[in-house]
């Protein structure tokens, strides 16, 4: 099936959805158009996969503990913030599409190196290739968290560009649905599902539309709307942490509040000016805690001082079991004993199971 057939059944599938009254009676049919809906879009990504890279600036070498992205309406504001808290040089201009490719800098914080990624602007309709579209999400898809930039006077957008990031599969501030899939080559679709909210027969219909035959698929969370279900299933969603950002707030008046209510994946949003410098702290420990990254300083001896030079970078939930595979798999036969320090130890030098949980700053020492 070519792009553009692919195209047009979305198309009618979307308009069906929208046209059919969503009530009681009709759940399971909307919960059947939308499971549709996302094999369409799921085969039109695999299509167009192929033609996603590509382009001056396109061909990204990510460097650094973590890779960041700026993603907004055109002239937001992205190259300005880039080259507030980078080392880059993304021209500045006060017309639409300054930026025609992705523009790296680097910020260091906390002794991390945040790579930041200046990409053009998105527009309604990039999920399905418009502008720069399917260029521009690929690079989202392979960094670690998404900026939503727009303006002050152009607020009601940013509902807008998550719709379309939400179309192209990306999840934001979001958690897989537990859900596990085995598949087998006989016995059709069984559900196991201990919570029963969904009925099982509409379960198994979704499954059919998604291309499933053969498999077990067990649920292991509440399923509250088709959606979720849906995400499971899918095999092309891609889960990622926000940072929401409103820019040139020095042309609103009353300034608005940081804590300002919009209603959409995030309510809490850093605000910025680039006229006076506002924000630009408040949102480097935005994306510090948005990337939910620990520091763990190593000590070469249990009575030495730890390396703070060259911290070990962790992700928060991560173990210390993970920190020693990190140094080294051989050095991890050796090792019986592991003791910790910092502010979340009971006490300094408590030892701890090697399944303890990192935290930011964590001193260890790993010894027999």
């Amino acid at each position: 099936m070519y792009k553009e057939e692919i195209a047009k059944k979305i198309a009618a599938v979307e308009k069906e959805i929208h046209d059919t009254p969503y009530d009681k009676s009709s759940q399971f049919h909307h919960g059947v158009l939308k499971a549709k809906l996302s094999r369409l879009r799921d085969n039109l990504e695999e299509k167009i996969s192929g033609g996603a890279g590509g382009g001056v600036g396109y061909a990204i070498k990510h460097s650094g503990d973590a890779s960041v992205v700026l993603v907004g309406l055109p002239s937001v504001g992205k190259s300005t913030l880039l080259n507030a808290v980078t080392n880059a040089e993304s021209k500045v201009a006060n017309y639409d599409f300054t930026t025609l490719g992705v523009i790296p800098g680097m910020m260091e914080y906390k002794g991390v190196r945040i790579q930041i990624l200046d990409l053009p602007g998105i527009i309604e309709g990039a999920a399905e290739g418009k502008g720069f579209g399917k260029k521009v999400l690929s690079v989202v898809r392979a960094s670690n968290l998404v900026v939503l930039m727009t303006d002050i006077q152009r607020l009601g957008w940013l509902k807008k560009v998550e719709q379309e990031l939400e179309n192209a599969g990306i999840r934001l501030n979001k958690k897989p649905p537990k859900i596990h899939i085995h598949r087998a080559d006989r016995g059709s679709i069984q559900i196991v599902d201990p919570f029963k909210i969904i009925p099982k027969e509409n379960l198994i219909e979704m499954a059919k539309e998604m291309g499933f035959d053969n498999a077990i698929i067990q649920i292991g969370e509440k399923l509250e709307d088709v959606d979720r279900y849906i995400d499971g299933l899918s095999k092309s969603r891609t889960y990622m942490p926000l940072v929401e950002v409103v820019t040139k707030i020095d042309m609103a008046k009353p300034t608005p509040s940081p804590s300002l209510q919009k209603g959409g994946v995030n309510t809490n949003i850093v605000f910025m000016s680039a006229v006076n410098g506002q924000g630009i702290q408040e949102f480097k420990d935005a994306v510090w805690k948005g990337l939910g990254m620990v520091r763990v300083y190593l000590k070469r001896e249990r009575t030495s001082e730890a390396d703070k030079q060259e911290p070990l970078i962790m992700k928060r939930g991560q173990t210390l079991e993970m920190v020693l595979k990190k140094i080294s798999n051989q050095m991890s036969q050796d090792i019986t004993r592991v003791f910790i320090w910092g502010k979340e130890a009971k006490f300094q030098g408590q030892e701890v199971s090697f399944k303890y949980p990192v935290f930011d700053e964590m001193e260890v020492w790993f010894g027999r």
